[in-house]
């Protein structure tokens, strides 16, 4: 059987991390397995659902790395969900219900009060056919419930094992509201059936749906895909995450110009078995994932850990992946840049920075002490041409030895006016690293205090 997964995301708001989270285990458990990777909007509430989330929601997916292989709209498929609410109603399973909302939190005010659990009490099954008449002649409208068997519920998920629920705990679903839109309970189940999904990979609180949905999947003669409920995404402090947590949308860490692999690295490794470093790939990434790995419990996720791990991922990376990205920001240099400036990077758009620093003029402000110990190694600079060669280490500490005699100075009196003078900046590669690309007439206008 083919391996086909989905994220089914609401667009009500901007994903998060751990929105990245289901995101990233369903598309590269895909990728690993050679399968399909459906991104599914739940579109259904017309209200809240707004365009520009579709699009956020797109660019998000494409940001990490994992554009879908399909895309598909609940709004578009309400015919099918008609069709499956007659099939289910033909079978007993579906009924209507006329309590407002008032009604039924005061029910449920009532049973918490008598220590009771908040389970509906199925009061809809009981009106006969002048109630229901009368209700609707009252100006209310139906929404619908799917009737649970009230029965043990058991499948093998992927995370947690053997898993049980016995859905006589549970309140019957409402599957449709009163102004005819459709709440997901059922319509994911049609869909699943039908883009013949073969993996449930989702948070851990959807683990009660899942037992009402497996006896929907029953009822509508099909076999229930596998389920794989992963632990949920906390901060620090415990408190869970949410689209009102706009400083963890994945818009605004990349915004921050944090880099995507260390976000994916970090949603999917964090709270597992396997330790949180920077993957090399995404394929690489896919490899890791090993549900029988992921915590039961709740995953502590700190935002700063994120800046660390977006410097190791730039430290790592191999100039085939940076060179499209270099090209955009106008960086020259080659591959031989990269490698001498990537290690210093905390975030990549620093690379202009750094070919600014060798190929545009600067202004360092240094003192008269310092000037003159730049002038002297102005004068000790060798001749054309330069080439990494030109600056090896022996080369290199021979400057250095001859400075040293010069000036009289060592350590950080000398290097620190020496790295001002050519750079302006007060830490970065190793100076001989970025001679070469400063090139002589540069370094020496720069070293005599000259504007260059």
């Amino acid at each position: 059987m083919s391996t086909i997964v989905r994220f089914a995301p609401s667009p009500t708001g901007l994903l998060h991390v751990g929105n990245a989270r289901t995101a990233l285990l369903n598309a590269l458990y895909a990728r690993r397995e050679g399968g399909t990777f459906i991104l599914r909007l739940d579109d259904t509430d017309r209200a809240r659902s707004e365009e520009r989330y579709v699009e956020a929601i797109s660019e998000d997916l494409a940001w990490l790395g994992i554009p879908p292989d399909r895309l598909a709209r609940q709004s578009a498929r309400t015919a099918r969900y008609d069709e499956a609410l007659a099939r289910l109603a033909t079978a007993g399973r579906i009924y209507a219900c006329y309590e407002t909302e008032e009604e039924l939190e005061f029910r449920r005010r009532r049973q918490l009060a008598a220590h009771q659990p908040p389970v509906y009490d199925r009061a809809a099954l009981k009106l006969t056919e002048a109630e229901r008449a009368k209700l609707e002649a009252e100006g209310r409208k139906p929404y619908f419930r799917f009737k649970l068997e009230r029965k043990k519920v058991t499948w093998d998920d992927l995370v947690r094992g053997r898993a049980e629920i016995d859905t006589a705990s549970l309140s019957d679903p409402v599957i449709r509201r009163a102004d005819g839109t459709w709440l997901y309970t059922l319509t994911s189940v049609v869909d699943d059936i039908e883009m013949k999904v073969s993996h449930i990979i989702r948070g851990e609180d959807h683990l009660t749906n899942s037992a009402a949905q497996i006896e929907m999947f029953e009822s509508l003669g099909a076999r229930p895909p596998r389920f794989a409920h992963h632990n949920l995404l906390t901060l620090p402090s415990g408190e869970g995450m949410s689209k009102r947590l706009g400083h963890l949308s994945l818009q605004a860490l990349r915004a921050a110009g944090l880099e995507p692999l260390a976000v994916a690295s970090t949603a999917v490794l964090v709270g597992t078995a396997e330790a949180v470093e920077a993957a090399e790939s995404l394929d690489a990434l896919a490899l890791r994932i090993d549900f029988a790995r992921i915590s039961h419990g709740p995953a502590r996720f700190d935002p700063a850990d994120l800046e660390a791990l977006t410097a190791r991922t730039l430290h790592a990376m191999p100039f085939e992946s940076a060179a499209p990205r270099l090209e955009k920001l106008a960086v020259g240099g080659g591959r031989a840049f990269w490698e001498v400036i990537r290690g210093n990077l905390s975030r990549f758009e620093e690379a202009a920075v750094w070919w600014r620093v060798v190929s545009e003029a600067i202004s360092p402000a240094l003192s008269a002490a310092d000037l003159e110990i730049c002038k002297s190694a102005a004068s000790a600079l060798p001749p054309e041409p330069w080439s990494e060669a030109t600056w090896e280490k022996a080369n290199w500490d021979a400057f250095v030895e001859t400075m040293k005699r010069v000036t009289g100075k060592s350590g950080r009196a000398l290097f620190h006016p020496l790295r001002i003078a050519l750079t302006g900046e007060e830490r970065g590669p190793e100076l001989r690293a970025l001679l070469p690309f400063i090139g002589r007439a540069r370094a020496a206008a720069r070293l005599k205090g000259e504007q260059a």
